[in-house]
């Protein structure tokens, strides 16, 4: 490595050590060492983290705003009408004609309202036939409003394959399922799957990226080119 390119490196690294830490941020360490164990520990790493919001408008703001820098499409609708008009708008911008989906209590509407050619994950399917798909349907377990994610388990996303395969990913999401932090999501997955957790949970935070490469920001370069999120307020 040229001496010039180490020394601006060094200077990089330099500079970025003399930036103060964030006050809410707290390091591990001193997070746990606040509480032993059960609730109280939660609460602890909690108070370590960046805040998820006070309440439900905050935290919407909140994840407004993470998505917009994440480069996801953020699209809250007062209705489950709303959301299926939204998708019929958006298959005929993007000339959709093949949808992967799954079974579930807002997909399932959404996906016979729109109309298209449709591979169901439910049961046995081609992966093939889904690679063929533009756009994946799914629901969610929650979405964080701390980092603009959104939880997906096997159960609630139709599968494994469903969030990834397509190039499109659309979740849809009700007001109830918007929460603040991490250790709320992960509060609900012990509540919810705590006999029996599913064999695959993960945090979608935007589409699929990599810089690797000259730091050139690439999108899609190992799943979804494009994550759109519709929440239903109504």
């Amino acid at each position: 490595m040229p001496q010039d390119s180490k020394a601006a490196i060094l200077g990089r690294v330099r500079a970025a050590l003399r930036t103060p830490t964030s006050p809410q941020v707290m390091p591990p360490k001193a997070a746990l060492e606040l509480a032993e164990s059960g609730p109280a520990r939660a609460e602890a790493i909690r108070r370590s983290l960046p805040t998820g919001g006070e309440n439900y408008e905050e935290s919407k703001a909140l994840f407004a705003e993470q998505s917009a820098a994440l480069k996801t499409r953020f699209v809250p609708v007062p209705s489950l009408q709303a959301a299926g008009d939204e998708l019929a708008r958006m298959a005929a911008e993007h000339g959709w004609s093949r949808l992967g989906a799954h079974a579930g209590e807002l997909v399932t509407p959404l996906a016979e309202k729109l109309g298209l050619e449709t591979v169901m994950t439910d049961g046995g399917y081609d992966p093939n036939e889904l690679e063929r798909c533009e756009v994946g349907l799914t629901e969610c377990d929650a979405l964080v409003a701390q980092t603009g994610s959104v939880l997906v388990t096997t159960r609630s996303a139709g599968g494994r394959a469903l969030s990834v395969l397509p190039p499109h990913h659309v979740v849809v999401a009700r007001k109830s399922q918007l929460i603040g932090a991490l250790v709320d999501a992960y509060e609900l997955l012990e509540s919810r799957y705590g006999d029996a957790y599913p064999s695959f949970m993960t945090f979608i935070t935007g589409p699929s990226r990599t810089g690797d490469i000259e730091r050139i920001l690439v999108l899609g370069a190992h799943g979804p080119k494009e994550l759109t999120v519709l929440l239903i307020e109504g």
